[in-house]
């Protein structure tokens, strides 16, 4: 199983990323361990997951939601 997941940092900005394991992910990025984005910015917390079959799916749906607006992302995460 892969996941999409969007994460809330401390500037107010919305992450987007994939993953294999949530909590590990999660964590990697909160310890400064997870990419230059999210350790300069200190994630906060999970705001939204999906979960997908295959990494292909999940990676086509990752361009897709990093492709969008910011408001857009909160209807996401609102619906």
């Amino acid at each position: 199983m892969y996941y999409l997941y969007l994460l809330q940092c401390s500037d107010g900005s919305i992450y987007t990323g994939i993953t294999t394991d949530i909590k590990r992910r999660f964590t990697e990025h909160k310890t400064g361990e997870g990419g230059r984005f999210t350790r300069s910015r200190k994630v906060t917390k999970i705001l939204y997951t999906e979960r997908f079959d295959n990494r292909s799916q999940a990676l086509k749906r990752e361009a897709e939601v990093k492709s969008w607006h910011r408001t857009k992302k909160l209807k996401l995460i609102n619906a």
